[in-house]
This record gives C-alpha cells, sequence and structure tokens, in this order.
C-alpha cells in the first residue's frame, strides 16, 4: 500500500537535515509478533533499508524496546554502530565514545527482593492459565498470553494486574497480549529523549505500534517524524495501516521509490 501523501512528503524533508535519528521499535514494528519471542526477526526488507539508513552519513539509527538488551541483541542482529534501548528505557547502550556512562542495571536489595516477589506471583498466575508464560527480564517479568485462548488471557491479565498492583515500587505497564512487572520506572520517552542528547540530532523519525511507544511520540518536537504501525489511539501525527507498510516507510527516508 503506497504511503500517505503527507507522510511522505513529511519522510522526504527529514533526508536534507545535518543530523537525523531514525528509532524503530522492533515487535510490531521491524518485526512481526510470534508465539515465542525468541523467534521474532525483522522483516527482511525493512531491515535492509534501516541498515542502509545506518550507513548514510547524516543518520544514526537505533532500535527502542520493551525487550532487555541481550534478547534484543539476540533477535535483531544490530550493526555495532546502532544504539540501543531496551527494558523501555531502562537499559540504554551506545558507543563509548558517545556515553561512557551507558550500559546495565545495578538493582538493590530490595528491588531484588520485590521483583522476586513479582516473579513468584506471576509464576502462580501463569500455572492456573493454560498457553500463558513468563519472560524474564534484569529489572522485571512479563506476562505473554498470545498463546492462550482469548478468554483465559484476559482472566490472566486481570488476576495479575490485581494481585501486582498491592505490591508497593512495582511499576505495571500494558501491552499487546502481555502485563509487565518492573521494579524500575523508566519509559520510552526518556530512552528516546537520551538518544537525541547523546547524538545531538537535529530531528528524530520514531516508528512504533504499541502501547508503551506513546510516551515517546509524546516527547517528539517540530520538525520530527512519529508514525503509529496499525490500529488504536495514538499521539503519533502519522500512521501506516501495518507491518507490511514499514520497508516502504523506511526507503522513503533513504531514497528509494
Amino acid at each position: 500500500m503506497a504511503l500517505d501523501a503527507d507522510l511522505r512528503h513529511a519522510l522526504e524533508r527529514l533526508r536534507d537535515v545535518r543530523l537525523l535519528l531514525v528509532a524503530m521499535d522492533f515487535d510490531g514494528t521491524m518485526a512481526p509478533f510470534v508465539d515465542r519471542p525468541e523467534d521474532a526477526r525483522a522483516l527482511p526488507a525493512a531491515a535492509e533499508a534501516f541498515a542502509g539508513l545506518g550507513e548514510l552519513d547524516n543518520t544514526v539509527t537505533a532500535l527502542i524496546s520493551g525487550r532487555d538488551l541481550e534478547s534484543l541483541r539476540t533477535v535483531a542482529r544490530p550493526e555495532p554502530h546502532v544504539l540501543l534501548v531496551g527494558s523501555h528505557g531502562g537499559q540504554r547502550w551506545a558507543p563509548p565514545e558517545l556515553a561512557a556512562d551507558a550500559g546495565g542495571l545495578d538493582l538493590g536489595r530490595d528491588q531484588k527482593a520485590l521483583l522476586a516477589t513479582a516473579a513468584s506471583v506471576l509464576d502462580e498466575v501463569s500455572a492456573r492459565h493454560p498457553g500463558t508464560t513468563l519472560e524474564h527480564k534484569p529489572a522485571g517479568v512479563v506476562l505473554h498470553v498470545r498463546q492462550a485462548e482469548a478468554a483465559v488471557g484476559a482472566s490472566a491479565l486481570r488476576e495479575a494486574r490485581s494481585r501486582l498492583e498491592s505490591l508497593t515500587g512495582l511499576a505495571l505497564s500494558d501491552g499487546k497480549n502481555v502485563l509487565e512487572a518492573s521494579v524500575i520506572r523508566a519509559d520510552k520517552g526518556a530512552g528516546l529523549d537520551w538518544l537525541r542528547e547523546v547524538v545531538d540530532a537535529d530531528a528524530v523519525l520514531f516508528v512504533g505500534d504499541d502501547v508503551t511507544d506513546e510516551d515517546a511520540f509524546a516527547v517528539l518536537r517540530p520538525g520530527d517524524v512519529g508514525v503509529k504501525v496499525g490500529p488504536g489511539k495514538t499521539r503519533a501525527p502519522f500512521r501506516v495501516d501495518g507491518i507490511g507498510d514499514v520497508p516502504a516507510l523506511l526507503q522513503s527516508v533513504l531514497g528509494v521509490q
């Protein structure tokens, strides 16, 4: 499907800025959703265009994901120069010459205890709801219900949220068929602001599909371009129908028609 004319013109204008940051969500944006998170891979055409953008002199590429950095590197297989934000902004990586203090997470004793409690609660919930699974992260745990029957998944999410809301210091975030409990408070908006500052970008293209991407759309500035992938309410000024349109979107910035 052809891109909307207004979106196409906005993307074309980005080619002329001094330094452009192209920041992409991964799951549901670069890669289709799959039953097992570790099996996700970017659409070949999207990966090719993204790699091409990273080779331009005036463009820096980055991935912003809810995944932890290790998982993101495994599935996305980014080139060495691609900047990374994982755990919804809680983990950040850039080459040392850009950000010497970027790195992993160092949880305190109380945070580790809280994380263990949250994991135990979600383990109990998952055990009672067939088809649901858990994903463990350095600072959080995620309940996935994509493989469960719709009613079972909805029940699991309701029970999990009800039980976890009583745990002081725990941050809960909803996504597509997931509920994440984290012992740190971070969001993709803060992650995108960090990326912009690290590279001193003049303009940003951010593309995402999920509820958590709205925090990044919220911090975009005049001259930036935000694109929502798929349906749903959004702060993004532009939208494409689905992940199949992402290669054409990136190719438009690259100058490939």
